[in-house]
């Protein structure tokens, strides 16, 4: 399977099941299915959790950054399948999270850098060390699982 870089977000579509407002990964920019992978979100103002959280001072909640490295896994997940494409029916899900640690708030103007590394992937669950940074700074960490199910 040849995979052509970047992945931009109309191909990550074919991928993941996430949709816009949800999809938070806008393209991945490396990847070595079944070792790691990498992407990056941009963060815009007009992003539509900023309207409450918190209007005048807008930081994007930890919960979607954490989502945002879980697409990242979720798309290495596919492609260490073998697949380049996610199965009809098929969705990953959270199925753990470990260690989770946030260091830096993300805000309008930056760019969320993701680094996945697959930890160990059996049966259809993966477990990855994920990290989201801006500039270089470390903005969140966290051990995730993910189960791939199919669903009818």
């Amino acid at each position: 399977m040849e995979i052509q870089l970047p992945i931009e977000s109309k191909d990550i579509c074919k991928i993941l099941p996430h949709r816009y407002p949800f999809l938070l990964i806008d393209r991945v920019t490396a990847v070595e299915p079944g070792k790691t992978l990498d992407g990056y979100k941009n963060v815009t103002f007009d992003e539509h959790f900023f309207q409450g959280h918190f209007p005048e001072h807008p930081v994007m909640p930890g919960v979607l950054i954490i989502e945002a490295m879980a697409q990242a896994c979720g798309v290495l997940a596919v492609f260490t399948q073998g697949n380049s494409e996610r199965r009809e029916n098929e969705i990953t899900l959270f199925a753990g999270l470990d260690n989770v640690r946030f260091k830096r708030q993300v805000i309008p103007g930056d760019r969320l850098d993701f680094h996945v590394e697959l930890l160990n992937y059996k049966r259809g669950i993966g477990k990855f060390q994920a990290t989201a940074t801006v500039d270089g700074q470390l903005a969140a960490e966290a051990v995730i699982m993910c189960a791939q199910r199919i669903v009818e």
